[in-house]
């Protein structure tokens, strides 16, 4: 993932996305009334899961969308499951696959590299990496007592949170919240900088430079 290079702009349609997902589905949801509310041009012609007791799988399937569940545990190594997985997102013939709360590790093959968007609930590198997810990042940063966190977007790759960096918004944190308010204000600033990072994918503002992403406004 080391050369240089402009994502190219998906032109007079909408971008068609896929969505992975291991929780609730609340990413789902905020992409589905972004769309709704005519500030996300996307199609989602996929839902994959990786629990099939994960709320996000009621939620697809009441909004009409195709659903499947893929478990790490089917599959004897990272590389057949990560192919599983790819293998439907070509079928499906996307532009960009969005980890949406998945929680699993996947190694993206190559050619999906730079088509695989996470967002992450804390400003990386702080609050990341195997064992930082969901609320037990909200837990650590009130536990640390810092005074601003966040949310990132970044490309994935094959560590966790560890990909480059697309963008990040601060949130403000006051020693008197607790790790579910941190959690709540956290989660509107990621309903609005994630849709704005596949808005500047769509629009091929997304530039490489030595592994970092530079915005072409």
């Amino acid at each position: 993932m080391n050369a240089d290079r402009t994502l190219s702009p998906i032109l007079n349609r909408p971008l068609k996305l896929v969505v992975l997902i291991s929780g609730g589905g609340t990413t789902l949801t905020n992409f589905l009334e972004k769309e709704a509310a005519g500030e996300l041009k996307i199609e989602i012609p996929l839902v994959i899961a990786s629990r099939p007791d994960c709320g996000g799988v009621d939620k697809a399937k009441a909004a009409g969308l195709r659903c499947e569940v893929i478990c790490r545990r089917d599959y004897k190594n990272i590389h057949d499951f990560s192919e599983a997985i790819f293998d439907l997102c070509r079928s499906a013939e996307v532009d960009l696959v969005t980890l949406a709360g998945w929680l699993a590790l996947i190694h993206i093959p190559d050619d999906f590299q730079y088509k695989v968007m996470n967002i992450h609930p804390a400003l990386i590198p702080a609050f990341c990496g195997k064992g930082y997810y969901g609320h037990k990042v909200h837990e650590a940063v009130v536990e640390r007592g810092v005074k601003v966190s966040g949310c990132t977007v970044h490309f994935a790759d094959n560590e966790y949170d560890h990909g480059p960096i697309i963008g990040q918004s601060a949130v403000p944190v006051k020693g008197t919240d607790t790790p579910d308010q941190v959690a709540a204000n956290v989660f509107q600033s990621e309903c609005e900088l994630y849709p704005r990072m596949i808005r500047l994918f769509a629009a091929g503002k997304i530039k490489i430079v030595e592994r970092r992403v530079v915005i072409e406004e």
